[in-house]
């Protein structure tokens, strides 16, 4: 799970700071240093669902930024999208609407 949730987070800066003439941003890259695979690996660990929630949902406030907000049809998606996973309860319940998030965020980029 900590690899699919850096991916998302990854997905979600991309989209909200990589552009066409500048150098891609990678999983190494500074900006990522909060959402790498062992922060999120700890947060796992833990069952910090909230850690989790808050930590992607930052992520993806950035992007929705990004994507001109909830009023245009690429921002409602991905607001429908993160409101299924910021409604989890439990880690099993995290899965469906992450992988959802990150084909979604794949797809767009």
């Amino acid at each position: 799970m900590e690899l699919l949730l850096e991916t998302v987070a990854l997905f979600c800066l991309k989209l909200a700071y990589e552009t066409e003439d500048s150098s891609p941003i990678l999983r190494d890259d500074p900006i990522m240093s909060d959402y790498e695979r062992e922060v999120f690996g700890l947060l796992v660990r833990r069952g910090d669902i909230e850690g989790i929630q808050f930590r992607l949902a930052h992520c993806v406030s950035l992007a929705m930024d990004a994507l001109g907000g909830i009023h245009t049809p690429l921002g409602r998606e991905l607001h429908r999208l993160s409101a299924d996973f910021s409604t989890a309860q439990s880690m099993d319940q995290l899965e469906e609407p992450l992988f959802a998030l990150k084909d979604y965020l794949k797809d767009i980029q």
